[in-house]
């Protein structure tokens, strides 16, 4: 018996027993008709199993939820196609349903929750449409072409905890309204794509600042529930790139764009904004503010109180008045804010370092500054997961634990608090802080980067799982984040998923590579992806380059020393270990006896000594 995390696929036919009592052999010849020719196929070409078939019924285990969806999809199409010049009573239509869940597989067959589940969402699945579970939606993500409608949480037959469900919206509404959720409810609301603002000052120097107005703009119209925000990390792989509204569009299926440009010069500063109807390119507002530094709340805003009047969303007072609040009174402590902001996004230990010290300066001239404590508190996380000598789990705890006291709001600050929680042991009060942090802000990547690294030192591998692809569509681009899910797909026996992530995390490496060839970490960690996809020759290239690049740096050799184990080179793995021993923190050093990536190692004797030294 195995127990593994699947897809599975759950569809049978609308009114069965209707259309056999009124034609039994015209419905058997039609539905064995559907199976070859339009079922088996389509389960074939996503590479489905059928492992249960009933009279009218099959259930089908995939190796992605993507094949699984997609395979649905295109089958309900299909059928849709196929009906359109059939009279209504002799149509057969299917309903479908797809989880992702927990499974027995006991020789051909698999049994679980996973497997009831999927088949309770066929049962209440409109008749051509697809009903899929919430783990289902977070899986996917943006990979397929879809719309869904959130149907709310629903009591399903034997059951035990009520699931919340997606329809799958297959392009027009169903023609059986009446079989819809009495909790369905389509987003409605205005999709808004903040793209980077321009840096006007003639001065590269000020690019931080543009940023920073960039950031506090997507921060405040996402504190409007009537307002729907694209997060930071997406829309910023558009900064420096000339934008074809259209294609942004596309990209986010955002209904409206806000533009513009920065110039600041000493203690003035100038803001272009302008709001664009996405779908057909029409300027609907456009403004310039012409202002003393110190007028830089006031400005932003303006901004977002006249984007909510042009779209004709209500504010709300409590709203209005997160809105107008600003985060601190010092101009000179939110300009060091802005930088420190903007060098640890460049994710360097070298860059975070200063960006501490910009945190520190900040907190010097106002106290109580809760985005500073937060940042402060990120800039400890990474310092601390990178073997920074003298940075301690205690720093990420106090300084995040002074943002949550001073702003109780501040999802960067909970986020913080939380992962910190989590390396102190205290999982279950880390959860609270992820939740909390991803209700106050739910396109904050660092919340669901951190949970899912929480939840995968849990053993809780489905969040783990869930948590590292919503951080992955949130930034399209961070390469850490598809490495990790890499790893835990392998974990849970995605391998086919293991590997395509690795792949995509490869091909942005490559990218990063490109705009900053100073960085070792990359190539330290790729080196292991490439392992798992065969590639040895480079991935030992890759492991080489990221010493000669950082031949101290503590992180880095721990990495090659592992991508040195998987690629069986014993001597060359210990040789680097030897290495990394007198720079290693505890945290790493406790790492080492149990890190998968070093089990090819544990049969030699220099290991298991080397691991006594430790």
């Amino acid at each position: 018996m195995e127990r593994r995390l699947a897809a599975i696929l759950a569809a049978d036919v609308v009114g069965f027993s209707r259309l056999m009592g009124a034609d039994e052999a015209v419905t058997l010849a039609a539905l064995n008709r559907l199976r070859e020719e339009l079922l088996d196929p389509k389960f074939a070409e996503h590479r489905g199993r059928v492992f249960k078939r009933t009279g009218d019924g099959v259930l089908v285990e995939f190796p992605s939820v993507v094949n699984a969806v997609a395979c649905a999809a295109e089958i309900q199409r299909a059928m849709a196609e196929q009906n359109a010049e059939v009279p209504e009573e002799r149509r057969i239509a299917l309903r479908v349903g797809v989880n992702l869940g927990d499974v027995i597989v006991e020789h051909d067959d698999i049994f679980g929750d996973g497997v009831n589940v999927a088949a309770r969402l066929e049962g209440i699945a409109r008749p051509g449409g697809i009903a899929i579970s919430a783990t289902v939606r977070d899986h996917i993500g943006n990979r397929l072409d879809l719309a869904f409608e959130d149907m709310g949480e629903q009591a399903l037959k034997n059951i035990e905890r009520p699931v919340r469900v997606f329809s799958i919206l297959l392009g027009g509404p169903s023609s059986h309204p009446s079989l819809a959720a009495p909790n369905a409810a389509v987003d409605t609301r205005p999709l808004i794509a903040v793209l980077p603002f321009t840096n006007m000052s003639g001065d590269t120097e000020q690019e931080y600042f543009a940023d920073g107005i960039t950031e506090d703009m997507i921060t405040d119209l996402s504190k409007v529930s009537g307002l729907s925000v694209i997060a930071r990390n997406s829309v910023f792989t558009f900064k420096g790139r000339a934008v074809d509204v259209q294609e942004v569009s596309r990209r986010f299926h955002a209904s409206h764009i806000l533009e513009g440009s920065v110039r600041k010069a000493g203690q003035r500063v100038r803001i272009n904004a302008q709001l664009i109807d996405a779908r057909d390119g029409t300027h609907l507002w456009a403004d310039r503010y012409d202002r003393d530094l110190t007028d830089i709340f006031a400005i932003q805003d303006e901004i977002t109180k006249t984007i909510v009047e042009q779209l004709k969303v209500t504010l709300l007072p409590k709203e209005k008045r997160a809105i107008e609040t600003a985060p601190t009174q010092s101009v000179n402590a939110y300009d060091y804010y802005l930088q420190g902001r903007h060098l640890f996004h460049l994710h360097t230990q070298a860059h975070v370092l200063v960006a501490q010290r910009w945190f520190k300066k900040a907190l010097e001239l106002d106290p109580g500054y809760a985005r500073a404590y937060a940042g402060l508190a990120y800039c400890c996380w990474f310092l601390y997961t990178n073997d920074h000598a003298g940075t301690s789990v205690n720093d990420i705890f106090e300084a995040s634990a002074h943002a949550v006291q001073l702003d109780p709001e501040l999802a960067e600050g909970r986020a913080a608090h939380g992962i910190a929680l989590d390396y102190l042991g205290r999982y279950p009060e880390a959860v609270v802080e992820f939740e909390r942090a991803i209700a106050i802000d739910p396109n904050l990547f660092e919340a669901y980067y951190f949970y899912a690294f929480a939840a995968r030192g849990a053993g809780d591998l489905q969040t783990a799982i869930r948590m590292d692809e919503r951080a992955s569509d949130i930034d399209p681009e961070d390469h850490r984040v598809r490495l990790e899910l890499s790893q835990v797909y392998a974990d849970a026996g995605l391998i086919e998923e293991s590997r395509e992530m690795a792949r995509s995390a490869i091909e942005r490496v490559e990218r990063l590579r490109v705009r900053h060839p100073e960085l070792s970490l990359p190539l330290a960690i790729g080196a292991g992806a490439l392992i798992r996809l065969g590639e040895l020759s480079r991935a030992r290239e890759w492991a080489e380059d990221a010493l000669m690049i950082a031949p101290d740096d503590p992180v880095t050799l721990y990495n090659v020393a592992c991508d040195y184990a998987l690629l069986s080179d014993v001597d060359r793995a210990m040789e680097v270990l030897e290495r990394w021993r007198p720079r290693a923190n505890q945290r790493t050093k406790e790492w080492i006896r149990f890190d998968s990536d070093f089990d090819p190692l544990r049969s030699d004797p220099r290991f298991r000594k080397f691991l006594d030294r430790l």
